[in-house]
């Protein structure tokens, strides 16, 4: 598995329009990307403008595809205003440990 967990710091003024638009990345990813197993998006606990996303894939080949995918693209070119911080599509994964990769499915 290859795994992102990637912190975006919303710009004031704009969590409600990127929100929209990062769960329709979301969805793009687990229904239209079979190498996407999950896409969680997150709102932290303190601060409503910081979300967490939470992204499983099959290996980094699917995470790379991910980046090229239509939804993802709208996404990144949608919000890249909107953003304090955040991923900007080169990403960095990790690996997973547990549950067991054959588990996922």
């Amino acid at each position: 598995m290859y795994i992102i967990v990637a912190p975006i710091q919303i710009k004031p003024g704009f969590r409600d329009r990127f929100i929209q638009e990062m769960i329709l990345d979301a969805k793009g990813s687990v229904e239209n990307e079979p190498g996407c197993l999950r896409f969680d998006v997150v709102q932290d606990g303190d601060d409503p403008n910081r979300i967490w996303l939470y992204e499983v894939y099959e290996d980094e080949a699917a995470f790379q595809e991910h980046t090229k995918a239509p939804h993802f693209i709208r996404w990144r070119d949608a919000t890249s205003d909107w953003r304090e911080d955040g991923p900007t599509g080169a990403g960095r994964g990790a690996r997973n440990v547990w549950p067991p990769d054959d588990e996922w499915r």
